[in-house]
């Protein structure tokens, strides 16, 4: 009778396949069509349809749903998909540290940032990084804190900077910035006469609020829940900008970075008032791969980046934003 380690053996000894069929799978689950993925990555569709074959049989389940016109992952391809995506990940960082070994401190950090940090601090720190390390090229996400910590858990980006209220991960982490949040307020409205407001002054008034996920969003709605006081969010948006252009036309009131607003402000589109209390000081999180699944580069990035300056936090000269080389994405 064989044993359980005899019988793991052979199950391992059955699956073969390589990083092709790999990316196939990959490129499968994300455009829901085998003849797209193999134009993706250069296969025939004969091919292609060949390869997912044997990948399932390997497994001895349906990874895909047959239907008329595409496939779609069973439960069972998707969790092998993120498996998949992971074993890619970690061959992206062999290759990275091969390089990095050969010519120095070379490769790709894929680092996800939430647009607050984005706007406020990272175009300073990845010009440091670039001065310093002019051989890692940076990959930058912009996505809200949710899509920031998710990011990095799933292994789609190695570094990742996020608001600290979205809670703990298991990931390691340390302190990145801070920054201090002001009221943005159409011109003429009623709060825009005060010089500094609480809370309790803003929550009887329209907010313009940021998308599902978003930090601040879910903040502001636990603080107006403790106060037991109704949040008014009829509008919500993708990102500071759009957020900035529903306050210039009267539409609402709403939360923004002190330094984000002053980038946004051009043209007096409206005006700020200082707000009172702990809770508008925002504190920052810088989390990563474990050490073990990081690249040298990506260590290298993540040490300069948990050491950047901190007063430039708290500097008046406004930063120049970086969203412009960063993939499009919701707003923190």
């Amino acid at each position: 009778m064989a044993t359980l380690h005899e019988a793991n053996f052979s199950a391992l000894d059955r699956i073969h396949f390589d990083l092709t069929t790999l990316r196939l799978f990959e490129a499968t689950a994300e455009l829901g069509a085998v003849t797209k993925a193999a134009e993706r990555i250069f296969l025939a569709p004969a091919a292609a349809s060949r390869r997912i074959q044997e990948f399932e049989a390997q497994f001895g389940i349906a990874l895909f749903e047959r239907l008329p016109h595409g496939m779609a992952l069973t439960d069972a391809g998707r969790a092998l998909l993120a498996h998949v995506r992971s074993m890619m990940h970690s061959v992206a960082r062999m290759q990275d540290d091969a390089t990095a070994f050969r010519q120095g401190h070379m490769g790709v950090v894929r680092l996800a940032a939430c647009t607050s940090a984005v706007l406020q601090f990272l175009a300073q720190d990845i010009r440091r990084c670039q001065d310093e390390y002019p051989g890692i090229k940076i990959d930058l996400l912009e996505a809200n804190s949710q899509g920031v910590v998710e990011a990095v858990t799933r292994g789609v980006a190695d570094i990742g900077i996020y608001e600290s209220t979205l809670g703990g991960t298991e990931l390691p982490t340390q302190p990145y910035r801070e920054d201090r949040l002001v009221l943005a307020v159409p011109h003429g409205h009623p709060l825009a006469k005060k010089k500094r407001v609480r809370l309790e002054d803003i929550l009887p008034h329209e907010v313009i609020g940021l998308s599902e996920g978003a930090a601040l969003s879910l903040a502001l709605g636990r603080l107006a829940a403790q106060s037991g006081q109704v949040l008014h969010m009829r509008v919500m948006v993708r990102s500071f900008h759009s957020m900035a252009a529903m306050i210039a036309q009267g539409i609402g009131i709403g939360l923004m970075p002190a330094k984000v607003a002053e980038l946004l402000v051009g043209g007096d589109r409206f005006g700020t008032v200082a707000v009172e209390g702990e809770w508008a000081t925002r504190r920052f999180v810088l989390c990563h791969q474990p050490a073990h699944a990081m690249s040298g580069s990506g260590m290298a990035v993540a040490a300069m980046l948990a050491t950047a300056p901190r007063k430039s936090s708290r500097s008046g000269k406004a930063l120049r934003p970086v969203s412009q080389i960063a993939k499009p994405a919701s707003a923190k």
